[in-house]
């Protein structure tokens, strides 16, 4: 993910956070079809692409993740108006300082929540 970030910087990447209940077992790139660098939207055919090849392996898609390439690892007033997906995981990079800022979220009745979280790898 961070590479991906630091690969589309500066407009924002996007991707999909694959695996079963809390646990993400793989992040998948996605293209972000957004008209503007400094918003992310998901393309369709990716997400359900994905969905489907996930199910094939007994798993789901369980969040998402950004990137904010010139601010902070922390949900922006256009990602807390537009985001949708109940329960699902949202990770976000932020590339404004070095090391990055990377951040995880639960959308939880209409909030963002942070999640601590471990690499393992």
């Amino acid at each position: 993910m961070l590479a991906h970030a630091r690969d589309e910087a500066p407009a924002e990447c996007c991707g999909l956070l694959v695996g079963r209940g809390d646990t993400v077992v793989e992040a998948v790139r996605a293209r972000n079809v957004a008209e503007s660098p400094n918003r992310f939207l998901i393309d369709a055919k990716d997400h359900i692409d994905e969905r489907r090849r996930a199910r094939a392996r007994g798993l789901e898609i369980v969040g998402f993740y950004h990137s904010h390439p010139h601010s902070a690892a922390e949900p922006s007033t256009t990602d807390r108006a537009e985001a949708g997906y109940p329960d699902h995981l949202f990770l976000i990079v932020g590339l404004r300082e070095e090391p990055p800022d990377i951040r995880l979220f639960r959308l939880t009745e209409g909030n963002f929540l942070e999640v601590l979280f471990v690499t393992v790898g």
